[in-house]
């Protein structure tokens, strides 16, 4: 039995969109992390910032599993995220230091953490490659 897929892209007059798309998405997280860590009272804060906190550990997990189907790897990378973020207000809530500007930043360093993870095994492998 033959699997036939659908191949199906984000291109625009023989453009492709993926990378514009990428950089908007971390133009708008980033802007709700900034007015999360401002403390600013505009009301974008709320959505830009629950846009980030779903957004970063996803990028960073949906790297780590390179080699996934793209639906299996944006199901499993937004699980990841919500897992994630669950775990740090977890944390937080127990230590009792919960805060806005707390939880952001512990998510901030954690998405970080794991794209620097996933850089480094791929510069590892390609060491061992070249060898």
């Amino acid at each position: 039995m033959q699997t036939t897929r659908l191949r199906t892209s984000s291109t625009v007059s023989g453009r492709d969109l993926t990378p514009l798309l990428a950089g908007a998405a971390t133009a708008v997280g980033g802007f709700g992390a900034l007015l999360a860590l401002t403390g600013s009272h505009s009301p974008l804060r709320a959505p830009l910032t629950l846009f980030f906190l779903l957004a970063a550990p996803a990028a960073g997990i949906a790297a780590a599993l390179r080699g996934f189907d793209p639906f299996a790897r944006l199901l499993a990378s937004l699980a990841g995220s919500v897992v994630l973020n669950m775990l740090v207000a977890q944390g937080m809530l127990a230590t009792h230091r919960w805060s806005a500007r707390g939880g952001v930043l512990a998510v901030t360093v954690i998405s970080v953490l794991i794209l620097l993870l996933v850089l480094l095994r791929r510069r590892r492998r390609a060491k061992g490659q070249d060898l």
